[in-house]
């Protein structure tokens, strides 16, 4: 690789789009393209509604190089290291492998824009998606700080270190959890069907299986709360009170208190049943999504946040913010999250700023309550909440998820583990419907791993022997060390070979009559 001009400002070509195809701006006084010594990327537009621009350095890369990119949003069990492929598109940041060094592509955490990279063996190309949805965004002469570039060599140190260095120098303003963060949430053995006297139950039992450890775990009350939740019906608000089988949500956030746990509670904040929001705030004419760009949806948003706080709760998992706000899941985004011709309320701003001002608004009305970030666009939110769900849902009830999902995103995404937030590469579901000895493995690497243990196991479930076990990992889980890595993530997209307290460990993920797939009802 040649390295003279493996700098930011040695690019060798700039080039900006509109929908109309690519837009000349040399010369051009109305529209200003501008990337400085120090890496950031600014962009001023008149009255071109702009939607890319594309910035590329010419590298003579190997064609034996490995590349290793990161997720829009959750990961699903598809992060692997790859060869060199000109196709293959990587949001925002990626790691290249060569025989001798490993050099890291990026920007910093809450840029101004969508930020890609793709690869080539004559260079690399960094993607930047300005517009305001499926729209270009109407910058009407602001200038936009759209992104920092963060290039950087590694030689002398694993893969595995150099990725957890590089995610640090993308995130040098992290926030964090005063202690380790664990315990139970009740959605993968009940899946919304609780009520105040399981939430209650689901607390003696967390309180029994973390007996004398002096950092208390989290109760997380899951979606089948809210006033509006029926089975087989959309998870909408109102969320200022809960439903039949919640009467008072301050009163049973301070019965768990009483049971030796924190309260934890999820929310969904861009979903609303409410006549109170005018029409024009809802997004793309889906009834009930709410479009973070407009004023009275941020204050909604505030007020919900701080309501959850006053009753008590102690730690907010608020969840699908990246598809209520893109209209798609990382999984269906080709290669960018937003599509078709809509766009926001606020046509000035981009999309990452429009969710990046949401994530401020719920890190402000939060105060001290913990923020668990699900369905977030972990580059846009690092800084505003302590936690994130890396990777997509596992499962209570078949295994073969939990490894592709959770196993994966534990594995590629771990650099971000205490460099961006705390990591929760989600939970463990002891529902009785998965054998024992997968989900131990899989706890036991959440535990090792130092990252939050959340486990969700239905009443009854478990036996006297397994009960201490969970205990054993618990204890593990509240100390929050990091004690894992795999050896095998190089060559294998779900690890199996692992470095656990300095101990060699080979895991026994697979069942030899084969995994029911997921895809099966």
């Amino acid at each position: 690789m040649n390295e003279s001009n493996f700098r930011p400002e040695d690019y060798a070509h700039i080039a900006c789009y509109s929908q109309t195809g690519e837009v000349p701006f040399n010369g051009n006084e109305e529209i200003q393209i501008a990337l400085s010594e120090s890496g950031a990327i600014t962009v001023q537009a008149d009255r071109t509604p702009l939607t890319f621009v594309r910035i590329r350095w010419n590298l003579s890369l190997p064609t034996d190089a490995l590349t290793l990119g990161d997720a829009w949003e959750r990961s699903y069990g598809d992060l692997e290291w790859r060869h060199l492929n000109a196709a293959h598109f990587m949001p925002w940041y990626f790691l290249l492998q060569t025989q001798t060094d490993i050099y890291g592509f990026g920007v910093k955490v809450r840029p101004g824009a969508f930020v890609g990279w793709t690869a080539d063996p004559l260079g690399v190309s960094c993607w930047l998606d300005l517009r305001n949805g499926g729209k270009g965004v109407r910058l009407n002469g602001r200038s936009l700080h759209a992104a920092d570039l963060v290039f950087s060599k590694y030689s002398g140190i694993s893969p595995w270190q150099a990725a957890r260095r590089f995610c640090h120098e993308m995130c040098t303003d992290p926030i964090f959890p005063k202690t380790p963060v664990y315990g139970s949430n009740n959605w993968y053995y009940a899946y919304g069907n609780i009520t105040e006297a399981s939430v209650l139950e689901d607390c003696r039992l967390l309180a029994d299986l973390t007996t004398g450890l002096a950092n208390r775990p989290v109760m997380v009350i899951d979606d089948g709360w809210q006033v509006m939740r029926q089975e087989n019906q959309p998870n909408y608000g109102p969320w200022n009170r809960g439903n039949e089988f919640f009467p008072s949500m301050d009163k049973i956030a301070e019965k768990m208190k009483a049971q030796g746990v924190r309260p934890g509670i999820w929310y969904r904040p861009l979903f609303l049943r409410s006549e109170i929001i005018p029409g024009g705030a809802y997004l793309r004419n889906e009834k009930w999504i709410l479009d973070p760009s407009h004023p009275d949806v941020l204050t909604q948003v505030s007020q919900d946040v701080s309501c959850f706080r006053d009753w008590g709760f102690e730690l907010l998992k608020h969840d699908f913010s990246t598809v209520d706000t893109t209209g798609n899941y990382g999984f269906a985004a080709h290669p960018w999250l937003c599509s078709g011709d809509w766009g926001f309320f606020d046509r000035s701003h981009t999309t990452a700023e429009i969710l990046r001002e949401l994530y401020r608004t719920i890190r402000r009305a939060a105060g001290d309550m913990l923020i668990l970030g699900c369905n977030v666009a972990g580059h846009l939110a690092a800084g505003f909440q302590e936690l994130s769900r890396t990777g997509d849902d596992t499962s209570g009830r078949r295994w073969e998820r939990t490894r592709k999902m959770g196993i994966n995103t534990l594995a590629f995404r771990h650099a971000q583990h205490r460099t961006f937030f705390d990591m929760d590469a989600d939970c463990v579901g002891i529902s009785g419907k998965i054998p024992w000895h997968f989900n131990r493995q899989w706890a036991k690497l959440i535990a090792a791993s130092g990252s939050s243990l959340f486990l969700s196991p239905k009443p009854g479930v478990l036996s006297e022997q397994e009960t201490a076990e969970v205990k054993e990992l618990f204890r593990l889980a509240a100390q929050g060390k990091i004690q894992a890595e795999p050896l095998d993530w190089m060559t294998n997209p779900c690890p199996a070979i692992w470095k656990i307290a300095g101990e060699k460990v080979t895991l026994a993920l697979y069942d030899a009559s084969g995994d029911e797939p997921d895809f099966l009802p």
